[in-house]
């Protein structure tokens, strides 16, 4: 059994922002729940204990936490590389200050769309845009590395280019280009986020493009959607094998989406420790591994390369998490996304929101 290598640790589902390619569960946890400063920093400390070497500070919006920078201190009293994953609309330079002292290591910034008017209609929260620039060259005077986090679908990929030029512009290091992955609440939005083959095409052909006009000054991260796919991914590198994850209300997970598996029950830090999760709980065991894989995964030559792709859209498309991922063509159900992509076009989104 392989250690885990990274932790997401998802401290509040609250967020200023209302994106409709959210992937926090739609039934979203209330501030009430969520775990406390104290029980943070013993599951850093028991992340670190099984081999944990990073954490992503996540959330919702992590900085809508006042114990943000108590919690990013403790995580790195226990030793962890701290990444702080935010749509940077509550970044102030104070706040920044307080957070480098504490040990932050690294910020990831969100961005919605290139063009403001776009972005703030996508986020759902007018002015975001400049407050992302503004929270950009905090991150930069504060002499932090910058990440910017560039969510793409069918409504923003006209300005791809435009956004490889924002992270040039606001001084990012990396830039991650990932196409919307279809759970929580863009399975509720697909029809209007599902973008075209053209368009995966032409973004696809300005990404590579782009990798080598800005070879050495940017690194440029592609996610690819599955709904145009003939193999699935290996998403998360394996179901229970490189990855965990704790939600704000403590459950354990074995990808960030793992709770939109309906009938799964899942491991919580309140009742037991990080390493029995990992190690011995149902959960991150039943599909550990290709021993649960029926055919054509079964015996499939890649069976240890893809781990039969993603539990959570098998099961969104399904209703079966332990079926053959559609996006593998040799799965009897793969016509399903070519279904999906056939009544795609919606323009309206539903926004994520409580309640």
């Amino acid at each position: 059994m392989n250690a885990p290598l990274a932790l997401l640790a998802e401290l509040t589902h609250r967020c200023p922002l209302r994106c409709p390619y959210c992937s926090n569960p739609v039934e979203l946890a209330r501030a009430s729940a969520e775990l406390t400063t104290v029980e943070w920093a013993r599951v850093f400390e028991e992340a670190a204990a099984i081999g944990c070497l990073q954490v992503h500070l996540s959330g919702g919006e992590p900085t809508a936490r006042r114990d943000i920078v108590e919690i990013t201190a403790a995580a790195h009293c226990a030793g962890l590389y701290t990444n702080l994953i935010t749509a940077g609309v509550l970044l102030d330079a104070s706040l920044m200050a307080r957070l480098k002292a504490a040990g932050l290591d690294h910020v990831q910034l969100s961005v919605q769309d290139a063009d403001p008017a776009g972005a703030e209609r996508i986020g759902g929260m007018r002015g975001a845009h400049a407050r992302k620039e503004a929270a950009a060259r905090i991150v930069r005077e504060a002499g932090l590395p910058l990440t910017l986090n560039a969510v793409v679908h069918r409504q923003n990929l006209h300005n791809l280019v435009l956004l490889i030029e924002t992270a040039r512009a606001w001084g990012a290091a990396r830039l991650e280009i990932a196409h919307v992955q279809y759970y929580g609440w863009a399975l509720a939005n697909r029809d209007a986020l599902l973008p075209t083959r053209e368009q995966l095409e032409e973004a696809t052909r300005i990404v590579e493009v782009a990798r080598q006009t800005h070879r050495g000054r940017l690194v440029i991260d592609y996610v690819v959607p599955d709904y145009h796919a003939a193999r699935p991914k290996a998403c998360m590198g394996g179901w229970g094998n490189r990855f965990l994850g704790v939600s704000p209300a403590g459950h354990v997970l074995p990808c960030h989406a793992a709770e939109s598996i309906a009938g799964m029950e899942f491991p919580n830090v309140r009742e037991t420790s990080l390493r029995d999760a990992w190690e011995d709980s149902e959960a991150f065991n039943r599909f550990r591994g290709t021993a649960w894989m029926p055919a054509p995964c079964r015996g499939c030559e890649r069976a240890e390369q893809d781990w039969g792709g993603c539990r959570c859209q098998a099961f969104a498309l399904t209703g079966n998490a332990a079926a053959t991922d559609p996006a593998c063509a040799l799965s009897p159900q793969h016509g399903l996304l070519a279904a999906a992509l056939a009544r795609s076009g919606a323009p309206a989104f539903r926004y994520r929101e409580f309640g």
